[in-house]
């Protein structure tokens, strides 16, 4: 049993360390001002992560097309890993390295949010993606870990999550990817 509330405390803790970040708070602002504004425009917003953050990409680009809390018309938003043909044609052909940089290269313009999930912020895949997005002028949003690895510097707003642990950053990015597309939802759809 104590093993259990040691891992729940170690979340809540995380959590507490973002609490008393100001300016990480302030961040969140950021990229809900900045969500907003792309699809006030009619621009998309972009979802890549691998593994566990892959699910929690699809899972945030879901609250956008889908509902959140309010019965609206869908945003568009998508996770880039979705189509397993497509997936499995690049990374054979290619490199796993390019899988998310081709998608973008082929679907961003101007405008939309690129929004990359990384525990280590060090992914090859999503920081070949977050160049090919700023190639194209498009916002570029960092979930990561502690450090925030080469996206720190590639991000226009970075949640460095004040964890090393995984599943720690993981519960933590989606508490944050929440909290944007709820904001964000408010936004476009008042009352």
């Amino acid at each position: 049993m104590n093993s259990i509330k040691e891992i729940i405390t170690q979340s809540i803790e995380t959590k507490q360390r973002i609490l008393a970040d100001e300016e990480f708070l302030g961040r969140i602002q950021h990229a809900v001002d900045l969500v907003t504004v792309a699809f006030k425009k009619g621009n998309k917003v972009l979802f890549c992560g691998n593994g566990g953050s892959a699910a929690d990409a699809q899972h945030l680009a879901a609250e956008f097309s889908g509902r959140f809390y309010k019965n609206r018309r869908a945003l568009p938003s998508d996770a880039l890993h979705c189509n397993s043909s497509y997936l499995t044609a690049v990374a054979n052909d290619y490199s796993y390295d390019v899988i998310y940089s081709r998608l973008v290269e082929g679907m961003g313009v101007k405008g939309d949010v690129l929004i990359g999930l990384s525990t280590s912020g060090n992914s090859a895949n999503i920081v070949k993606a977050f160049e090919s997005a700023r190639n194209l002028e498009m916002v570029t949003i960092g979930f990561t870990g502690m450090s925030g690895g080469i996206m720190k510097e590639m991000s226009d707003v970075i949640f460095n999550v004040p964890s090393s642990d995984t599943p720690r950053i993981q519960e933590s990015h989606i508490m944050i990817g929440h909290i944007i597309c709820q904001f964000v939802e408010e936004n476009i759809f008042p009352g």
